[in-house]
């Protein structure tokens, strides 16, 4: 695929600092399994940006009362801020509250419904309680997103409105089978049907303001341990206090992955300096929640690294 690339100087990786109205430049770093996908975001990124957020705005018009899915990322923050813009109270946004939401998650929902004055939520759900959740095979995702719709649907149709999820066109090339789950039980994705990009997102999310617009990607806990490793809610709570005693040392954006009693930690490359520099205090915080061993992955950090040899291409395309 080729690459376009503009220097800025204030955006993350993958973004080049463009205004509304402008074509978003960006860089693509990894390509997309999918040739449909990759069409679609080719055409994504020679597409206005105010013409994508117009196209956004009519989607959400038209849907007339949504109940947003709403875990405080990036995706789902830009996606409840625009429909609470366009539909008001008409936009409802829903928190899933259960042991897989890392506590600072549940936190910072909370901080930006009352910053943006959304209507918000929180409800409990109980995917632990699956056991096909819980023994962490490739579709575990499609349990936990089959759960939250089971909670959140009766909301929608007691208030008759549409379900929908912040899912962008960068997150149809992985193996993300909560996405199946969402869609067989009616949910909408209108970021996918306004042709977003994940930078696009985050350019969009700037250009209206919203602190969330650089905020690093934080995927569920679960997503922390490999697969057919079984998920309790005790092996949770130790890698969110893992990862919230990381935080507070300055390393915002990390993952700690779980392997029995040791942790292997991922931070991007050009942190892992630091995490040497301070090991001290990393090891020291690692291992206050129950590790025995701390390790670095020089590879760095790699959104979905876990799928690498365990999820065959034509899984990662369904």
């Amino acid at each position: 695929m080729a690459i376009r690339k503009k220097g800025s100087e204030k955006s993350p990786p993958g973004i080049a600092a463009s205004g509304a109205g402008s074509v978003l430049a960006v860089t693509r770093i990894v390509p997309h399994p999918d040739p449909v996908v990759d069409q679609a975001l080719d055409q994504a990124l020679d597409q206005p940006l105010d013409q994508a957020l117009a196209h956004l705005e009519s989607i959400l018009r038209e849907l007339g009362t949504v109940v947003v899915a709403f875990s405080g990322g990036a995706d789902s923050a830009f996606l409840a801020a625009v429909a609470h813009r366009v539909l008001g109270d008409r936009a409802h946004a829903v928190t899933a509250v259960s042991p897989s939401l890392a506590g600072d998650e549940e936190a910072e929902c909370r901080r930006l419904a009352a910053e943006w004055g959304l209507r918000w939520t929180p409800v409990t759900t109980h995917e632990m309680e699956r056991a096909a959740y819980r023994t962490n095979d490739i579709d575990r995702c499609y349990h936990c997103k089959a759960e939250l719709m089971d909670v959140v649907v009766p909301i929608a149709t007691a208030e008759r409105a549409v379900v929908i999820l912040g899912v962008n066109l960068d997150d149809l090339g992985d193996h993300r089978p909560g996405q199946r789950a969402a869609s067989e039980r009616g949910a909408r994705f209108p970021l996918v049907e306004a042709g977003f990009t994940k930078q696009m997102l985050r350019e969009a999310s700037r250009d209206l303001g919203l602190r969330t617009w650089d905020k690093p990607a934080a995927a569920c806990l679960a997503s922390r341990v490999p697969y057919g490793t079984e998920v309790s809610v005790s092996l949770l709570g130790q890698i969110d206090r893992a990862e919230a005693g990381l935080r507070r040392l300055g390393f915002a954006e990390l993952r700690v992955r779980h392997y029995g009693d040791t942790a292997r930690l991922e931070v991007p490359l050009a942190r892992l300096t630091d995490v040497v520099d301070r090991r001290d205090d990393v090891v020291a915080a690692v291992k206050h929640c129950g590790y025995r061993y701390v390790t670095l992955d020089l590879e760095g950090l790699r959104s979905g690294n876990l799928n690498d040899g365990h999820v065959s291409s034509a899984a990662r395309q369904r």
